[in-house]
């Protein structure tokens, strides 16, 4: 069985989502039987590339709110996180990620991709580390096992470019407006990053629906 999962790097909520949905996979009796892909989704991609802002600026800006209420509302998201033992900190930048997407393109071409995925997390979300710039990330690739020239040759040009766009497209065609989003055996789709139980009864009726 396969598991697609829409999701950006820069979404607190993908993040939250994806180590529910392992968690979750990890106990599951078929779990040697079950493919995760991880798809493309940019919840901006309108901000220039080269361009990185403060998270907080960001959320102040986008919901009106003061730099104060900004600092909450993130404070909130982070107990979050840390109930789910999860490194969390605002001291991070957003920006365009569709040079990230590539690059995890590329690591689902090599196999690497769920290694490649949880580092570019860690380094974004845990340490505040920038995951914009092909130079960063080809460094965080290689952190990650990937092969740091094929990472930067594919970084440097417009390789998986295309891959993006697709995954893009098919979200757009499934009416994928928000993620994460995870479409469980191409029939069952479960939006946001639901509780544990949640996923484990997903992935019941998925495998029994077979």
């Amino acid at each position: 069985m396969r598991v697609d999962i829409w999701a950006d790097i820069v979404c607190p909520w993908c993040y939250i989502g994806h180590s529910r949905f392992s968690r979750v996979l990890a106990r599951f009796d078929h779990r040697d039987e079950v493919e995760v892909v991880y798809r493309s989704f940019e919840l901006d991609p309108s901000i220039p590339r080269g361009r990185a802002t403060p998270i907080l600026e960001v959320l102040a800006a986008k919901y009106g709110l003061s730099p104060a209420q900004a600092r909450q509302a993130e404070a909130g998201v982070a107990a979050t996180a840390a109930a789910e033992g999860l490194e969390f900190t605002a001291d991070r930048e957003m920006g365009n990620t569709f040079d990230a997407h590539r690059l995890l393109q590329l690591s689902r071409a090599q196999d690497r991709q769920g290694p490649v995925l949880e580092h570019l997390y860690q380094a974004y979300f845990a340490e505040g580390r920038p995951v914009f710039e092909p130079a960063d990330l080809a460094g965080l690739a290689a952190e990650a096992g990937l092969d740091p020239d094929a990472a930067r040759q594919a970084l440097d040009d417009d390789s998986y470019a295309e891959d993006v766009r697709s995954d893009e497209n098919e979200a757009r065609s499934l009416g994928i407006g928000g993620v994460p989003f995870f479409v469980l055996d191409g029939k069952l789709g479960v939006s946001g990053a639901q509780s544990a139980e949640t996923f484990a009864r997903a992935l019941r009726q998925a495998w029994e629906s077979r």
